[in-house]
């Protein structure tokens, strides 16, 4: 009977074998398994271990798990084979599980155990585990392998404690490209770019050479602390180490030229490759969204379409995001409303573009659909939800935020947790704030600002101070938001060395050199010294007129040097000045900085900023401001919409222009003669002069201004004979004339070849009081010019009679008449008169040798 039970047991064993490789679906190994337990053969060894194979080998590992546990001595084959599975499928609890169960059944571990469980606490941020595993791998014997000491590399650098990595590192005797990869990595996962680029040279002069992963890691760093000629060199170094088609690489270079402002080198590389994928099309996309090219983006979604990639979820994702941020979110609707099968990330994208851009509710509600929809939200997800909660200030929707991030376990994500504190800090609740905070196992540099910054806020100068002082304490590096957050604390602790120590680590990362922090750490390092002085400090008069004075953004930096270091208040006046001031020269990160320290509540701010960035030449910005604006529920003013009236001039963009038209008209500033002066003006300015005369034709009560401006608009047509109709209008009207409207009709005239008109308009001009300035004559020695090219010399002679005696132009211009009519008596004459009142006509010059 039992050989006859045996028999029957090895048959379908032999059944059993022969059936697993026709398993393709987790729903077949499921089924199988249940056959195992019905069949009581769960204990049998070899078909267990064949079973957890072919279940790893489908990506299955999960289900190995039970099989797994009934073994009592597993193999060590069989244990890491597992352990690697779950911890390649994402599955990183199991692992850690599954390594502490066998721990304790006294199961033995080895130099390919180790890494595995290792980068599960990494990837689970598990400090506490992480740092156990490091000492157990000494305590085995294994702290000099190479395997463990790189996962031991990794697991330091994701934690944020890039101390103990650099250790890790230092003591392996030769590192390969693995290692260097790793510790590269780290630092710049971490905010450490020169330390990238210092490892990164090591690693070359150590004789290592770099491949496509080095090289990814290392192009947006050199984007970051622009180092451009560093990126173009390791470009360079790309094609002679033959990588340059690596997958990871070409999305790197795009971006990092995209980021250096060279969006013709991100276009050049995407179009020379020969392998388009997913991931080079959305870093193409996100190049044209950092440079603010919003017409490029349309454009380059013509060629994805026309690719047959419009329906690739992830770059209609990537465009959602884009013309998002673009300020374009009727595109981002259209085309997220228009995609039938979504995802996760296309969800998360519409949920933040409605945030980003003010339409809280709707944010709101389309994290409800999310849900509706069946997906499950993420991290991500919950950020976006936190900033509507809090900018809609609705208590119980936060707290159910908090409640959901609890209950799905994402409070051990960090960024997660880091949108809970500011949401409690906005809502003024740091009780709340400090307990999650003092929970937290890991914290970056953003938790401490957000803390800080609240006690600020609320007035506890003295908890910031500390906050501050646990912050070193931990190790963890401040930025340059530490130190604006911070700054109004340090009279707390006037004999502090921290200013000392804040100066020391700048100048160790090479971070002194931004204006913002030097300024900062001059504070700080002479502070104690300065309260000291017994000097009147200036007051906002003399700083206000200092300001527009500099002449080089050097003489600019020690004014806003000198303002930080007597600690002078920043109020909005002075915060305007330094913008207007660094933004004549260029540097728009200073004026970025000083834009989000300011007052928001002030439209002066607001007004600043958009004048800044067009002084900078950024138009496109201008209006994502002005969006911004109305979206703080601010009112602009008269200045904000002169300020955009000049930006639109700038584009030359129809579309935009009539948009603004239409709400000046919704919010009433159509009676504003100044302001409908000005859009006449860009009208006219940019092509399209029947509107401009519409709006002029509109304007009940018309200044001298809305004259000139109309008859010069004209002018710049070559309308001449509608420009001397309007002026005479003007006159029929009783209206006088002054020396800009005149500036205008002879302008007009000088544009289009009217002499004799331009002539009589000199004359009433000067019948009428109105003394001619340059401005009148340089259009005069125009109409000589036409004069001379038609052959009109009796008229170029009439003309001739206006010029003044300062300027020789004309009087050469006039000789050449009477020259080419033959009255070399006349000509004779004017020479004469060159020669008494010492003009000399500068000698020509020519570049041919």
């Amino acid at each position: 009977m039992f050989n006859r039970s045996l028999h029957k047991t090895s048959s379908f064993a032999a059944q059993f074998l022969s059936l697993l490789p026709f398993c393709r679906k987790s729903q077949d190994l499921k089924a199988l398994n249940s056959i195992l337990i019905l069949r009581g053969l769960i204990g049998n060894q070899s078909l267990i271990d064949h079973f957890i194979n072919h279940c790893c080998h489908l990506r299955s590992p999960d289900l190995a798990l039970q099989p797994f546990r009934i073994i009592q001595k597993p193999s060590l084959y069989l244990l890491n084979l597992l352990i690697r599975s779950l911890c390649d499928n994402g599955l990183f609890e199991d692992v850690i599980l599954l390594y502490k169960n066998c721990r304790n059944s006294g199961s033995s571990s080895d130099k390919y155990t180790f890494p595995f469980v290792i980068n599960s606490c990494a990837a689970l941020r598990d400090v506490w585990f992480g740092s156990l595993m490091h000492s157990v791998t000494l305590k085995n014997g294994f702290g000099e392998n190479l395997f463990v000491q790189t996962s031991l590399l990794d697991f330091y650098s994701k934690i944020g404690e890039i101390r103990n990595a650099r250790k890790v590192v230092d003591e392996i005797p030769q590192p390969d490209l693995i290692v260097w990869n790793a510790m590269i990595s780290g630092y710049s996962v971490n905010g450490f770019d020169y330390e990238v680029i210092r490892v990164f040279r090591d690693m070359i002069i150590a004789g290592v050479k770099p491949n496509a992963s080095t090289l990814a890691t290392v192009f947006p760093v050199c984007s970051r602390i622009e180092a451009d000629r560093v990126g173009v060199s390791l470009h360079g170094l790309s094609y002679k180490l033959g990588c340059i088609e690596e997958e990871s690489l070409l999305p790197a270079l795009i971006s990092m030229y995209a980021n250096c402002g060279d969006l013709l080198a991100s276009r050049d590389i995407f179009d020379a490759s020969t392998r388009k994928d997913v991931a080079i099309w959305n870093a193409m996309i996100s190049a044209y969204m950092r440079n603010h090219s919003l017409e490029c983006v349309g454009a380059f979604h013509s060629c994805v379409v026309k690719f047959g990639f419009k329906k690739e979820c992830s770059i209609v994702s990537a465009f959602v995001s884009v013309y998002a941020k673009l300020g374009d979110t009727d595109s981002a609707e259209f085309l997220f409303r228009g995609t039938r099968v979504r995802s996760l990330i296309l969800w998360n994208s519409m949920v933040s573009a409605y945030a980003g851009h003010g339409f809280y509710e709707q944010s709101l509600e389309a994290f409800h659909l999310m849900q509706v929809d069946g997906f499950d939200p993420d991290g991500i997800s919950v950020i976006s939800l936190l900033k509507s909660c809090s900018q809609l200030k609705v208590a119980m929707a936060g707290k159910s935020a908090h409640a959901f991030v609890v209950r799905r376990g994402f409070d051990g994500n960090l960024n997660v947790v880091n949108a809970l504190l500011a949401f409690y800090v906005d809502r003024s609740e740091m009780i709340c704030s400090f307990r999650i905070f003092d929970r937290m196992a890991l914290k970056n540099v953003v938790t401490w600002n957000t803390m800080i910054s609240g006690c600020v806020a609320e007035g506890d100068l003295e908890r910031a101070m500390l906050l501050f002082h646990h912050m070193r304490e931990e190790r963890c590096n401040f930025d340059m938001v530490t130190l604006i957050s911070i700054l109004p604390s340090f009279h707390v602790y006037q004999s502090s060395p921290f200013g000392s120590i804040i100066h020391g680590y700048a100048v160790r990362t090479a971070l002194a050199s931004d204006v913002s922090l030097g300024n900062a750490l001059v504070a700080l390092e002479l502070f104690r010294d300065m309260i000291k002085e017994d000097i009147q400090m200036p007051s906002y008069v003399t700083l206000l007129n200092v300001l527009p004075a500099c002449e080089d953004v050097h003489q600019g930096k020690s004014v806003h040097g000198y303002i930080v270091r007597r600690g002078i208040s920043l109020e909005t006046p002075l915060v305007t000045s330094l913008m207007i001031m660094y933004a004549r020269f260029k540097i728009s990160k200073s004026c970025l900085i000083l834009f989000h320290i300011g007052d928001k509540m002030s439209i002066s701010l607001w007004n600043t900023i958009i004048s800044a960035n067009i002084i900078m030449e950024k138009v496109n910005t201008v209006f994502s401001f002005f969006c911004e604006l109305l979206r703080s529920r601010i009112e602009p003013d008269e200045i904000t919409i002169q300020n955009l009236i000049s930006a639109c001039l700038h584009l030359k963009n129809m579309n935009i222009s009539n948009s603004l038209l239409a709400h000046l008209v919704k919010e009433g500033f159509d009676r504003d003669v100044a302001l409908v002066n000005s859009l006449i003006d860009m009208y006219a300015k940019t092509g399209s002069i029947a509107s401009a005369r519409r709006l002029f034709d509109s304007l009940p009560h018309k200044d001298s201004v809305s004259w000139s401006i109309m008859i010069n608009g004209y002018g710049l047509h070559g309308h001449c004979e509608d420009a001397l109709s309007l002026y005479s209008e003007m006159r029929l009207l009783g209206l006088k004339p002054d020396r800009i409207t005149y500036i205008s009709v002879l302008s007009a005239c000088s544009h289009g070849g009217s002499v004799e008109q331009g002539r009589m308009v000199l004359g009433s001009m000067i019948h009428d009081g109105v003394m001619p300035g340059t401005e009148h004559y340089s259009c005069m020695v125009d109409l000589l010019g036409a004069c001379l090219s038609h052959g009109n010399y009796e008229l170029g002679e009439e003309v001739g009679r206006f010029l003044r005696p300062e300027d020789c132009g004309p009087y050469v211009i006039l000789h050449n008449i009477y020259a080419a009519a033959g009255k070399w008596a006349d000509a004779n004459d004017v020479r004469l008169l060159l020669e008494q009142n010492q003009f000399s006509k500068a000698p020509g010059i020519s570049v041919v040798c």
